[in-house]
């Protein structure tokens, strides 16, 4: 006669964060935790300030380019004619400075959540940003009035490259800072990084800054 022995059943052996048939690491997806659930990823502020400085020094060897052949070609040629720079663009230096110190005040009412504040100083900065534009084609209208135009002369011609350069890649921060205002609330709210503000700055300062530089070749060169 036979015997029967018999024997505990194995209990299931359960992974941290998996269930019973070991598949783990968050059930169905990565990103562990007990609750099963992928957490979502998101890309580092790092990588947004990498990627800016990136695109900023590639727009330094655009204009270093321009400098260079702006010496060469004045310095080559008997044919360069110098002409009286429009005075509006002193104001537009003015505008352009007051523009970073609207974007700092907005930076600085974010910090203390100050919602109405931020968004008031981010419609001022992209007005003033607008503003500039303006006062940039208004010389180019006055240099028009006078018989200065883009093939009158290699001075004139490197005038309204470096500017055009300049204010088309204006044009894309006042995009930026439009897109600030959009998200104004859930910026202040928290519910989206201040990622964005703080790199949209650092683009507008470089703006100014570059402009800065820009004012000052032509003041020397022309």
């Amino acid at each position: 006669m036979g015997t029967t022995t018999l024997t505990k059943p194995e209990t299931p052996i359960r992974l941290k964060g998996g269930g019973p048939s070991g598949r783990g690491f968050g059930g169905d997806g990565f990103g562990g935790g007990d609750s099963g659930e992928a957490r979502p990823w998101r890309v580092p502020a790092r990588a947004y300030r990498t990627a800016m400085w990136m695109g900023l020094t590639s727009i330094v060897m655009l204009f270093a380019a321009f400098t260079s052949a702006l010496v060469v070609r004045k310095g080559l040629s008997d044919d360069w004619v110098s002409f009286v720079i429009p005075r509006i663009l002193w104001l537009n230096t003015a505008v352009m400075l007051a523009s970073s110190g609207s974007l700092e005040l907005a930076r600085r009412a974010l910090t203390h959540r100050i919602g109405p504040s931020f968004t008031a100083w981010l419609y001022a900065t992209t007005a003033l940003g607008v503003l500039f534009l303006i006062g940039q084609w208004t010389a180019w209208r006055e240099l028009a009035f006078r018989g200065v135009y883009l093939v009158s002369n290699p001075s004139s011609s490197f005038f309204y490259l470096l500017t055009a350069a300049h204010g088309l890649h204006l044009s894309g921060g006042i995009i930026a800072l439009l897109y600030l205002v959009f998200r104004a609330r859930a910026i202040t709210s928290g519910l989206q990084r201040r990622t964005a503000v703080d790199v949209t700055a650092i683009y507008w300062h470089f703006m100014g800054g570059l402009w800065i530089y820009i004012f000052f070749l032509l003041m020397t060169r022309f």
